[in-house]
Protein backbone atom coordinates (compact mmCIF):
# COMPACT_ATOMS: atom_id res chain seq x y z
CA UNK A 1 0.00 0.00 0.00
CA UNK A 2 1.40 3.67 -0.90
CA UNK A 3 0.13 6.12 1.62
CA UNK A 4 0.36 9.82 0.29
CA UNK A 5 -0.24 13.43 2.37
CA UNK A 6 -1.95 15.63 0.09
CA UNK A 7 -2.01 19.00 1.97
CA UNK A 8 -2.68 22.51 1.16
CA UNK A 9 -3.56 26.29 1.67
CA UNK A 10 -1.05 27.07 4.33
CA UNK A 11 -1.64 30.77 4.01
CA UNK A 12 2.08 32.26 5.44
CA UNK A 13 1.33 35.50 6.11
CA UNK A 14 -2.00 35.91 6.56
CA UNK A 15 -2.99 37.62 10.26
CA UNK A 16 -5.06 34.19 10.80
CA UNK A 17 -2.21 31.74 9.94
CA UNK A 18 -1.73 29.77 12.85
CA UNK A 19 2.46 28.20 12.58
CA UNK A 20 1.47 26.40 15.50
CA UNK A 21 -1.06 24.02 13.49
CA UNK A 22 1.49 23.55 10.89
CA UNK A 23 4.09 22.63 12.91
CA UNK A 24 1.63 19.86 14.37
CA UNK A 25 0.98 18.85 11.33
CA UNK A 26 4.05 18.53 9.86
CA UNK A 27 5.10 16.90 13.27
CA UNK A 28 2.34 14.22 12.48
CA UNK A 29 3.48 13.77 8.86
CA UNK A 30 7.28 12.81 9.99
CA UNK A 31 5.48 10.27 12.11
CA UNK A 32 3.31 8.87 9.58
CA UNK A 33 6.05 8.43 7.31
CA UNK A 34 4.08 8.72 4.07
CA UNK A 35 5.88 7.73 1.10
CA UNK A 36 5.05 11.36 -0.49
CA UNK A 37 3.53 14.78 0.64
CA UNK A 38 1.34 16.97 -1.79
CA UNK A 39 1.11 20.52 -1.32
CA UNK A 40 -1.34 21.90 -3.66
CA UNK A 41 -0.55 25.98 -3.48
CA UNK A 42 -1.25 29.14 -1.65
CA UNK A 43 1.76 28.12 0.17
CA UNK A 44 2.11 32.42 0.89
CA UNK A 45 -0.58 34.24 0.66
CA UNK A 46 0.21 37.94 -0.67
CA UNK A 47 3.10 36.31 -2.80
CA UNK A 48 5.47 38.69 -0.85
CA UNK A 49 9.72 36.94 -0.61
CA UNK A 50 9.74 37.15 3.00
CA UNK A 51 6.56 34.80 2.89
CA UNK A 52 8.13 32.62 0.52
CA UNK A 53 11.29 32.41 2.79
CA UNK A 54 8.94 31.47 5.68
CA UNK A 55 7.12 29.09 4.06
CA UNK A 56 10.27 27.45 2.40
CA UNK A 57 11.56 26.39 6.02
CA UNK A 58 8.85 25.11 6.74
CA UNK A 59 8.40 22.51 4.12
CA UNK A 60 11.95 21.74 4.46
CA UNK A 61 10.67 20.71 8.06
CA UNK A 62 9.04 17.63 6.02
CA UNK A 63 11.35 14.54 5.74
CA UNK A 64 9.21 12.55 3.51
CA UNK A 65 9.70 13.47 -0.43
CA UNK A 66 7.21 16.31 -1.20
CA UNK A 67 5.86 18.07 -4.55
CA UNK A 68 4.52 21.66 -4.10
CA UNK A 69 2.80 23.67 -7.13
CA UNK A 70 1.46 27.42 -6.49
CA UNK A 71 -1.85 28.60 -5.93
CA UNK A 72 -3.25 32.52 -6.71
CA UNK A 73 -2.20 33.71 -3.69
CA UNK A 74 1.29 32.74 -4.49
CA UNK A 75 1.14 34.48 -7.97
CA UNK A 76 0.50 37.89 -6.88
CA UNK A 77 3.31 40.54 -6.34
CA UNK A 78 5.32 38.91 -8.89
CA UNK A 79 5.68 35.58 -6.90
CA UNK A 80 5.05 33.16 -9.67
CA UNK A 81 8.97 34.30 -10.18
CA UNK A 82 9.67 34.40 -6.62
CA UNK A 83 8.22 30.76 -6.77
CA UNK A 84 11.05 29.39 -8.98
CA UNK A 85 13.62 30.81 -7.37
CA UNK A 86 12.78 29.62 -3.48
CA UNK A 87 10.49 26.51 -4.32
CA UNK A 88 11.55 25.39 -7.71
CA UNK A 89 9.83 24.70 -11.04
CA UNK A 90 5.76 25.92 -11.09
CA UNK A 91 4.97 22.45 -12.97
CA UNK A 92 7.19 19.32 -12.34
CA UNK A 93 6.77 15.89 -11.69
CA UNK A 94 7.42 12.96 -8.65
CA UNK A 95 7.94 9.52 -9.46
CA UNK A 96 7.40 7.29 -6.57
CA UNK A 97 9.34 3.94 -8.15
CA UNK A 98 8.34 1.44 -5.51
CA UNK A 99 4.92 2.30 -6.03
CA UNK A 100 4.74 2.85 -10.35
CA UNK A 101 3.14 6.31 -9.50
CA UNK A 102 3.91 9.28 -11.16
CA UNK A 103 2.82 12.32 -9.67
CA UNK A 104 2.24 15.28 -12.08
CA UNK A 105 1.78 18.79 -10.67
CA UNK A 106 0.38 21.67 -12.59
CA UNK A 107 0.68 25.55 -12.24
CA UNK A 108 -3.15 26.57 -12.62
CA UNK A 109 -1.92 30.47 -11.11
CA UNK A 110 -2.10 33.89 -13.56
CA UNK A 111 -0.26 36.70 -11.98
CA UNK A 112 -2.27 39.01 -9.39
CA UNK A 113 -5.82 37.37 -10.46
CA UNK A 114 -7.93 34.61 -8.65
CA UNK A 115 -8.78 31.86 -11.82
CA UNK A 116 -6.98 29.50 -12.78
CA UNK A 117 -5.84 28.25 -16.07
CA UNK A 118 -4.03 25.81 -17.34
CA UNK A 119 -3.05 26.76 -20.75
CA UNK A 120 -1.75 25.71 -24.01
CA UNK A 121 2.04 25.00 -23.29
CA UNK A 122 1.49 22.99 -19.83
CA UNK A 123 -1.52 21.43 -21.81
CA UNK A 124 0.71 19.41 -24.25
CA UNK A 125 3.20 18.90 -20.83
CA UNK A 126 0.35 17.43 -19.53
CA UNK A 127 -0.35 15.31 -22.73
CA UNK A 128 3.25 14.23 -22.35
CA UNK A 129 3.73 13.27 -19.04
CA UNK A 130 0.74 11.14 -19.03
CA UNK A 131 1.45 8.98 -22.48
CA UNK A 132 5.07 8.66 -20.81
CA UNK A 133 3.01 6.86 -17.65
CA UNK A 134 0.96 5.36 -19.53
CA UNK A 135 3.21 3.95 -21.43
CA UNK A 136 5.09 2.68 -18.49
CA UNK A 137 1.86 1.27 -17.11
CA UNK A 138 2.08 4.16 -14.39
CA UNK A 139 -0.55 4.83 -11.81
CA UNK A 140 -1.19 8.55 -12.55
CA UNK A 141 -1.79 11.15 -10.18
CA UNK A 142 -2.27 14.85 -11.04
CA UNK A 143 -2.19 17.76 -8.64
CA UNK A 144 -3.25 21.36 -9.25
CA UNK A 145 -4.29 24.25 -7.26
CA UNK A 146 -8.11 25.41 -8.62
CA UNK A 147 -10.63 22.73 -8.52
CA UNK A 148 -11.92 21.33 -11.89
CA UNK A 149 -15.38 20.53 -10.83
CA UNK A 150 -17.47 22.89 -8.85
CA UNK A 151 -17.25 22.00 -4.24
CA UNK A 152 -19.95 22.25 -2.74
CA UNK A 153 -20.95 24.70 0.00
CA UNK A 154 -18.18 27.02 -1.40
CA UNK A 155 -20.85 29.82 -2.52
CA UNK A 156 -20.87 30.65 -5.84
CA UNK A 157 -18.64 29.46 -8.39
CA UNK A 158 -16.36 32.02 -9.73
CA UNK A 159 -12.44 30.64 -9.77
CA UNK A 160 -13.29 27.20 -11.36
CA UNK A 161 -10.20 26.55 -14.14
CA UNK A 162 -11.42 28.68 -17.49
CA UNK A 163 -10.22 26.07 -19.32
CA UNK A 164 -11.76 23.32 -17.25
CA UNK A 165 -13.59 21.67 -20.01
CA UNK A 166 -10.43 20.71 -22.30
CA UNK A 167 -8.58 19.63 -18.78
CA UNK A 168 -11.53 17.50 -18.03
CA UNK A 169 -11.97 15.82 -21.28
CA UNK A 170 -7.99 15.27 -21.27
CA UNK A 171 -8.17 13.45 -17.61
CA UNK A 172 -11.77 11.68 -18.53
CA UNK A 173 -10.25 9.94 -21.99
CA UNK A 174 -7.00 8.96 -20.29
CA UNK A 175 -8.74 7.54 -16.77
CA UNK A 176 -6.44 9.45 -15.24
CA UNK A 177 -6.27 7.65 -11.30
CA UNK A 178 -6.86 10.72 -9.34
CA UNK A 179 -6.79 14.36 -9.03
CA UNK A 180 -5.71 16.43 -6.34
CA UNK A 181 -6.83 20.35 -5.71
CA UNK A 182 -7.05 22.69 -3.28
CA UNK A 183 -8.17 26.54 -3.45
CA UNK A 184 -11.54 26.57 -1.39
CA UNK A 185 -10.99 25.45 1.92
CA UNK A 186 -13.42 22.69 1.52
CA UNK A 187 -12.23 18.77 1.76
CA UNK A 188 -14.73 17.13 -1.06
CA UNK A 189 -14.57 13.86 -3.09
CA UNK A 190 -15.94 13.53 -6.61
CA UNK A 191 -15.94 10.11 -8.64
CA UNK A 192 -16.20 11.17 -12.75
CA UNK A 193 -15.96 7.77 -14.85
CA UNK A 194 -12.98 6.29 -13.29
CA UNK A 195 -11.19 9.25 -11.84
CA UNK A 196 -11.44 10.30 -8.35
CA UNK A 197 -11.33 13.71 -7.78
CA UNK A 198 -9.49 15.23 -4.31
CA UNK A 199 -10.11 18.66 -2.32
CA UNK A 200 -7.97 19.66 0.40
CA UNK A 201 -9.33 22.17 3.19
CA UNK A 202 -6.71 24.65 4.27
CA UNK A 203 -3.88 23.02 6.45
CA UNK A 204 -2.74 26.26 8.96
CA UNK A 205 -5.33 29.19 8.49
CA UNK A 206 -8.53 29.83 9.85
CA UNK A 207 -9.91 30.96 6.04
CA UNK A 208 -13.12 28.64 7.26
CA UNK A 209 -16.63 28.30 6.23
CA UNK A 210 -18.84 27.08 8.92
CA UNK A 211 -17.43 24.52 11.25
CA UNK A 212 -14.70 23.14 9.11
CA UNK A 213 -11.48 22.75 11.29
CA UNK A 214 -7.50 23.08 9.48
CA UNK A 215 -7.39 19.64 7.96
CA UNK A 216 -4.84 17.20 5.40
CA UNK A 217 -5.67 14.29 3.96
CA UNK A 218 -4.23 11.23 3.64
CA UNK A 219 -5.11 9.34 0.40
CA UNK A 220 -3.78 5.53 0.77
CA UNK A 221 -3.62 3.26 -2.73
CA UNK A 222 -3.69 -0.53 -2.96
CA UNK A 223 -3.26 -1.59 -6.17
CA UNK A 224 -6.46 0.54 -8.12
CA UNK A 225 -8.57 0.87 -4.92
CA UNK A 226 -8.28 4.50 -3.42
CA UNK A 227 -9.03 5.55 0.11
CA UNK A 228 -8.48 9.24 1.49
CA UNK A 229 -9.29 9.94 4.94
CA UNK A 230 -9.89 13.72 6.58
CA UNK A 231 -7.60 14.56 8.88
CA UNK A 232 -8.77 17.67 11.01
CA UNK A 233 -6.58 19.52 13.11
CA UNK A 234 -9.09 18.66 16.05
CA UNK A 235 -7.95 15.39 16.05
CA UNK A 236 -11.04 14.09 14.23
CA UNK A 237 -10.86 11.56 10.90
CA UNK A 238 -14.11 10.92 8.58
CA UNK A 239 -13.46 9.20 5.26
CA UNK A 240 -14.16 11.28 2.27
CA UNK A 241 -16.37 9.14 -0.23
CA UNK A 242 -17.56 10.24 -3.48
CA UNK A 243 -21.40 11.00 -3.43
Amino acid sequence: MTKIVHMSDLHTGFTQFREDILLDTINEINEIKPDAVVISGDITDHGYYREYVKAKEYIDLIKPPTIVIPGNHDARNIGDEVFEEIIGDRYSTLELADSNIKIIGLDSSEPDLDHGKIGRLQKKFLEEQIRDAEDRNMFIIITVHHHIISIPNTGRERNVLSDAGDILLLLLENNINLVLSGHKHVPHVWKMNNTLFSTAGTVSSMKLRGNIHPSYNIVEIDDDKIDITLCNYDGTTKKLTPP
